[in-house]
């Protein structure tokens, strides 16, 4: 921690729970937390050269100074963060306490968090406030109850967003404890299948618009169809609307053949969607924004060859193009809009940091020269933008409220508002989920097209399709049950097969109908000596306790195959269960000369 902070000391009887919630956000060094302290009375600081500052709320300012964001962008954010940290005492009043409770759960209705777009202070001091004073057990009272919905879906928010610290915390310093494994299993009885965490920002029933993006260059996989049944949990929740849109932004990847088959699997999912659109729908709009961009010196554009442009972004070089002026840069727009010999050099580059820690910040590429046919637009364009650049400008011209990104992104959700703030356009809120992984399992569209070329079809039931899973036999229902049990949790976890087929097998045992085969490689016969000389057929159930499954011809001869596993186990004189029969007992076993059996003999035995 900066600043040379020694230690925190305080009462036992009264841990300023707010400052150690912020020093425990903190990724400096763990301060000493001393609450044994007899010379305390009130919480704190001491610095390593001898100097002490005092009081609960001196301290959870000067913490939050020191964590950056968490006192504010500017100067009026934090004039409304002391706001909030100086009414938070008011929930130590018990009169005031359901009045408090209903102030901030209506100034929530609309919002994710108490200031700006990110946790500050003033979150920790009316989170924090909840659970100590007069809140503690008339807050988790409070919180099972559909009362205060709003700031019950902050207050979760922020537990699980921050589990491990907030935990850590509040099970040390406070009698309340609020384990989110816990609260978890509690919710579960209620909410069993559903996403774990509400929608940021979604207060506001039938005003939300999400949308599902694939791009149009294979079918869709598991890890597509939980992003799809995310958006369509979150829509039909808040009562709003999904989008499909295709990504079609690269002409090399796309087929319509992808798009058909895309929509077949959605319908597959059962998503029901408002409209289709495409990316390449807005191409006019988005060569006229990079312009705009170019005009405003916010983007600039670059001839520098592709490999050094990658060795100068890894090490934080700017280009020798970042100073080109603005008429250089519309003179090369030209010749790339053209597709010219020097316009095919050329990309069109946002002019962000690029020594920015995070390299996706560094001067990411707008556009790039493409002069290849697309399958839409046929050989209109010689130059497409990038999912960076088309992304975030479609999102906010279609009235999208949140778009759900899976947290392999993360680094990218920075570029995605800056590219946003440069255009000038509405703000879009993203929620991230964990990507869904899968053991022993390729999720990449490039290498499963391989392997579809090798199986022959993207349906072929080895593969992690959608058409592929349902061919092998599983039930949609069983998929949408597995996805929505893992939620729109951001922990990234590693599945089980095992888990899906699991639960593919409870939906499908009740209903499904038997049937019985032998594999016809090493199969084995048995003769039974005294069965029936000529064959007979009997009708039975294809579901012993199922009717609705049918009926089923079986035929019952002296000569039965079974399969050489269960030959090999079975023992002269052994008594076995043929099935929808009745007993036989095995007399007779021959082998060859390798010690595998190759017949049986035995004879019928009902009555056993």
């Amino acid at each position: 921690m900066k600043g040379g902070i020694l230690k925190l000391s305080f009462p036992a009887d009264t841990p300023p729970l707010p400052v150690i919630v912020a020093l425990s956000l903190s990724s400096s060094p763990p301060v000493t937390i001393d609450s044994s302290s007899a010379s305390s009375t009130v919480p704190t600081l001491v610095f390593s050269d001898g100097r002490k500052l005092s009081g609960t709320w001196v301290l959870l300012r000067y913490v939050g100074r020191l964590i950056p964001g968490l006192y504010g962008r500017d100067a009026f954010e934090s004039s409304q963060i002391d706001e909030w940290v100086d009414y938070s005492p008011v929930f130590s009043s018990g009169s005031e306490f359901e009045k408090a409770c209903s102030l901030v759960d209506n100034y929530l209705q609309g919002a994710t968090f108490l200031v700006g777009h990110s946790l500050s202070i003033a979150d920790l001091a009316i989170w924090s406030a909840l659970l100590t004073g007069s809140g503690g057990p008339r807050w988790e009272s409070l919180r099972k109850s559909n009362k205060y919905l709003n700031l019950v879906r902050w207050f979760n928010s922020i537990l699980l967003d921050y589990a491990q610290p907030l935990n850590n915390v509040v099970a040390t310093y406070t009698a309340t404890l609020v384990n989110s494994k816990d609260q978890g299993r509690a919710d579960a009885n209620d909410n069993k299948g559903k996403p774990e965490v509400d929608l940021p920002g979604a207060a506001q029933v039938g005003k939300v618009r999400l949308r599902f993006a694939p791009e149009p260059s294979g079918y869709l996989h598991i890890g597509h169809a939980k992003a799809a049944l995310l958006n369509k949990y979150f829509a039909e929740r808040y009562h709003g609307e999904v989008i499909v849109r295709f990504d079609d932004t690269n002409p090399a990847k796309e087929k319509t053949e992808y798009v058909d088959n895309i929509l077949k699997d959605i319908a597959t999912l059962g998503i029901k969607y408002e409209k289709v659109t495409y990316t390449s729908d807005y191409f006019p709009d988005l060569m006229d924004m990079a312009e705009k961009l170019l005009r405003e010196g916010k983007a600039y554009v670059d001839y520098t060859p592709k490999e050094q442009r990658k060795k100068e972004k890894w090490d934080g070089i700017d280009s020798k193009c970042r100073n080109h002026s603005v008429e250089e840069n519309l003179n090369l727009w030209m010749e790339m809009i053209a597709g010219t010999e020097d316009g095919l050099k050329c990309c069109v580059r946002g002019k962000f940091n690029m020594q920015d820690p995070n390299k996706a910040m560094r001067d990411p590429v707008y556009y790039r020269s493409i002069p290849m046919s697309h399958d839409r637009v046929k050989d209109k364009y010689k130059i497409y933008p990038t999912y960076d650049f088309a992304c975030p400008f479609v999102d906010s011209v279609e009235g999208i409220t949140h778009a759900l990104r899976s947290s392999e992104y993360r680094d990218r959700k920075p570029q995605y508002y800056k590219v946003l703030e440069d255009m000038g356009m509405p703000r879009v809120e993203i929620y991230e989920f964990s990507r869904l992984n899968l053991v022993y399992t390729l999720l990449s569209k490039r290498k499963l097209e391989w392997f579809a070329e090798k199986f022959g079809g993207w349906d072929d039931p080895r593969l992690p399709t959608v058409q592929g899973m349902v061919r092998r036999g599983l039930k949609i229902e069983a998929l949408i049950q597995f996805i929505l049990e893992q939620g729109a949790s951001k922990n990234l976890n590693l599945m089980e097969w095992d888990k899906l087929w699991s639960i593919n097998k409870k939906m499908i045992d009740p209903v499904c109908p038997r049937h019985t085969a032998v594999v016809e490689e090493r199969r084995v016969l048995l003769t039974l000596t005294n069965g029936p000389d000529e064959p007979f057929v009997r009708i039975i159930a294809k579901h012993k306790k199922f009717e609705g499954a049918g009926e089923k011809a079986t035929t019952f001869t002296k000569s039965i195959w079974i399969e050489e596993a269960d030959a090999s186990v079975i023992s002269v004189n052994e008594e076995v269960t043929l099935m929808d029969w009745g007993n036989a007992i095995v007399k007779e076993i021959t082998k060859d000369e390798d010690g595998r059996v190759t017949a049986l003999s035995g004879v019928l035995n009902l009555q056993g």
